[in-house]
């Protein structure tokens, strides 16, 4: 099977941020939700054995708001998939050594190589969003990133790199719920981080770096893809899509394998007695 690339003018000319409401107001059924993450996750395993077969580079990055999406989206593209091949990139906060460096040396640590495919889980564009708003980086650095990502993006695609930049758009509504939620759920709470919070109270400062970065760096190379993500649902099935859509590939896979009996055995074996191993209690 064979997929071609969208045009960027079949995107929504509004993004969920930009609007009180999300785009779709009922949310999607989830039988249907996860009858067609089926179908779009055997296409990514065929996807998967292409950029293997192929030795593409390829390269996606998922940026947004806390709350947005993101690490849901991940999930489901990773899932199914060969972390041999398919794997996620979520740097840490940069050590002191790592402060010094050049900006974007430590994301080329993670680059793929051939038949490789990188998400990041942010990426160099933190610079652009968290680092801008929370003041943890100058003036001058934070221009300087503006003048050199698009240069750096240019040239990671000359260089055989596919590079595909998600920008997931919520609307303060809904990141609210969302926080809400993390903060009942013991399970999820983690992800409330101080950070999380205080961007909470920093809702236009947000959109401004991000209407910012958009004007630098939504080049012709590597432009941004918006995703309405108010509904979870929606938005993961409509990643997935795009990002099958945007790299034409084959069915590599192969005819179904029909196992021989098992051989019998050869020499008697005795297995020690059961009582000489350690097994996990039955408690369910």
């Amino acid at each position: 099977m064979s997929h071609k690339s969208t045009q960027k003018a079949e995107m929504p000319q509004m993004a969920a941020e930009d609007s009180p409401t999300s785009l779709h107001k009922k949310k999607l059924p989830r039988k249907f939700y996860e009858k067609e993450l089926r179908k779009l996750q055997v296409e990514l395993v065929k996807l998967q054995e292409w950029i293997k077969h192929e030795k593409l580079k390829v390269v996606v990055i998922f940026e947004g708001r806390d709350a947005a999406g993101k690490g849901g989206v991940i999930k489901r593209i990773t899932e199914r998939l060969n972390p041999r091949v398919v794997r996620v990139a979520a740097l840490p906060a940069p050590t002191e050594r790592e402060k010094t460096q050049w900006y974007f040396q430590r994301y080329v640590a993670h680059l793929p190589a051939g038949g490789e495919m990188v998400l990041f889980d942010r990426s160099w564009y933190n610079r652009a969003g968290v680092e801008r708003v929370m003041g943890f980086c100058t003036d001058e650095e934070y221009w300087e990133f503006l003048r050199s990502a698009p240069h750096f993006e240019r040239m990671l695609v000359r260089s055989g790199i596919i590079l595909i930049k998600y920008w997931f758009s919520v609307s303060q509504e809904e990141q609210e719920r969302r926080f809400q939620a993390r903060a009942r759920d013991p399970r999820k709470r983690w992800k409330l981080s101080p950070m999380d919070l205080k961007a909470r109270e920093l809702w236009e400062e947000y959109s401004k770096a991000k209407d910012e970065m958009f004007a630098y760096t939504d080049i012709k190379q590597a432009p941004w893809w918006v995703v309405n993500s108010d509904d979870k649902r929606r938005a993961r099935l409509n990643t997935i899509h795009h990002l099958l859509s945007m790299i034409p590939y084959e069915d590599l896979t192969p005819d179904p394998i029909e196992l021989p009996p098992r051989p019998v055995p050869r020499h008697r074996y005795v297995r020690p007695p059961m009582e000489y191993q350690n097994f996990v209690p039955e408690v369910y």
